[in-house]
């Protein structure tokens, strides 16, 4: 039976209530009255259940999903206002042991170069990426004991963090590698790490023990269980997603809901973000042959139905995405988005050509940092390098009340104009500069509490005259 609050993987992503409930919401898919009463409960902005949010994504009434649309836009706005914050991926190793088949660094495809880097070779990524002006990592590696093992990730979270070039700084490092133990997680939490991330890639046990056939990632308990024992070791934040593509579109996201849940339930705190890539052409996988792919009009109606049901979550999209799907997006509940990423070991310090076949999956967007914060500006978002709730203690349960009240948006907001103008004076291109201090001197008006306004503005004055580093 489906429990919540089990530990178990089997009960609270429960193979037969996802099934009873797309049963649940085919039936209701163009049934208005129940669609409006969902409609009129997600207008709380305390989110919805599993089998509820599962029936506004089968809604097949044009004008509902108008009104899905419009209310995950404006939940977004309420909870993250118009902020995108702004991160990047930095690949440590390709070495794995695992046999994933929609995954080229499997461990059969021998065409791909293995690499692992030195803390040397990371110092170099490093001062490539903070000057770009990045202050946000997810740091990314295979699942390889030997090659990988946590001492080597852990050393390089130091290496990082204590890399200091001109003004450049990482103050944030996120963390994208295989289910560990509760002793591995504390050591992790230990090391300053941020937010800890796993992907499910597929919530159907059946599917996922055939896409994984060899390694230890073919244990599908020990993976979907993996977010508990992250938790139990200490980490406050923790990002799941799905890699949509590989099984039917409703069944991963009626269980992404159910992991949410999950964490609510047993935890005390849902997920800090929920990422929603798609899968993508790469050296040794052909997209072409899972016959799962969704279009772009249904990612952008699983974004939305993310938002509503998971109004406090980020929901994060990477530069898998094209500039115009991005964009779409970004206005029905994106949060986070990746800039100027590179998906290949060592890609920043030294770049390889954009059909490089090392590289864990193609990218859409290939845009430098400039030219992506001069296109969200022109849009009217803030870019935001901001890490400050991190640093300040704002993480899992304490984020998450502030989130869900709105309290957040007092902080956040001064915090990512303060972080905008560090870019703008350090590494934005004269035109970027220009549409950024205007968009800085519209918004710090809005900042509604008089006293913190008028501290911003002391802080903004002191960054343009050189000093770094302040926030709320």
């Amino acid at each position: 039976m489906y429990d919540p609050k089990s530990p178990h993987a089997e009960d609270f992503i429960n193979h037969d209530e996802i099934l009873a409930t797309l049963a649940y919401a085919d039936a209701n898919a163009t049934n208005a009255e129940l669609i409006d009463t969902i409609i009129t409960k997600a207008e709380l902005r305390k989110g919805l259940s599993h089998r509820e949010a599962s029936v506004l994504l089968a809604c097949t009434l044009e004008d509902r999903n108008q009104k899905i649309y419009a209310l995950a836009e404006q939940i977004k706005k309420d909870f993250y206002g118009n902020r995108i914050v702004m991160f990047a991926p930095l690949y440590l190793s390709n070495y794995c042991i695992n046999g994933c088949v929609y995954c080229p660094y499997h461990l059969k495809n021998k065409r791909i170069p293995r690499i692992k880097l030195s803390q040397d070779e990371i110092r170099r990524e490093v001062i490539a990426l903070q000057d770009m002006g990045h202050k946000r990592l997810a740091l990314e590696a295979g699942e390889d004991p030997v090659n990988n093992p946590l001492e080597y990730i852990l050393e390089s979270i130091k290496t990082i963090y204590s890399v200091k070039h001109k003004n450049g700084v990482i103050r944030r490092v996120n963390v994208n590698i295989a289910a560990t133990t509760v002793d591995d997680y504390r050591k992790l939490k230990d090391a300053g790490i941020g937010t800890y991330i796993l992907f499910q890639e597929t919530y159907h046990k059946d599917s996922y023990e055939k896409l994984h056939p060899t390694g230890p990632k073919h244990d599908y308990k020990w993976h979907t269980e993996a977010m508990d024992r992250a938790m139990q070791g200490g980490i406050d934040d923790v990002g799941i997603g799905v890699l949509f593509g590989l099984e039917r579109y409703r069944y991963e996201y009626a269980g992404l809901l159910m992991h949410a849940e999950h964490l609510e339930a047993a935890m005390g705190v849902g997920p800090h973000t929920i990422s929603v890539p798609r899968i993508k052409a790469a050296d040794d996988v052909d997209p072409s042959s899972f016959d799962n792919g969704i279009n772009e009009d249904t990612f952008a109606k699983i974004v939305a139905c993310i938002r509503i049901a998971v109004p406090y979550t980020g929901i994060i999209i990477s530069t898998r995405e094209s500039q115009s799907c991005r964009e779409r997006v970004l206005h029905l509940g994106v949060s986070q988005i990746s800039g100027a990423s590179r998906t290949s070991v060592g890609g920043y310090a030294d770049p390889e050509p954009d059909d490089a076949k090392s590289e864990q999956f193609e990218l859409s967007d290939r845009r430098t940092l400039d030219e992506i914060v001069h296109w969200l500006m022109n849009m009217g978002y803030i870019p935001s390098f901001c890490t400050a709730c991190y640093r300040e203690g704002r993480t899992g349960d304490r984020f998450m009340s502030l989130c869900k009240s709105g309290q957040i948006l007092n902080c956040c907001h001064p915090n990512a104009l303060m972080t905008l103008k560090e870019y703008l004076m350090d590494y934005a291109s004269p035109e970027t500069r220009r549409i950024g201090e205007e968009l800085i001197a519209r918004e710090i008006e809005k900042v509604p509490r008089e006293k913190v306004r008028d501290i911003a503005k002391r802080n903004l004055a002191a960054i343009n005259d050189g000093q770094r580093d302040f926030r709320f």
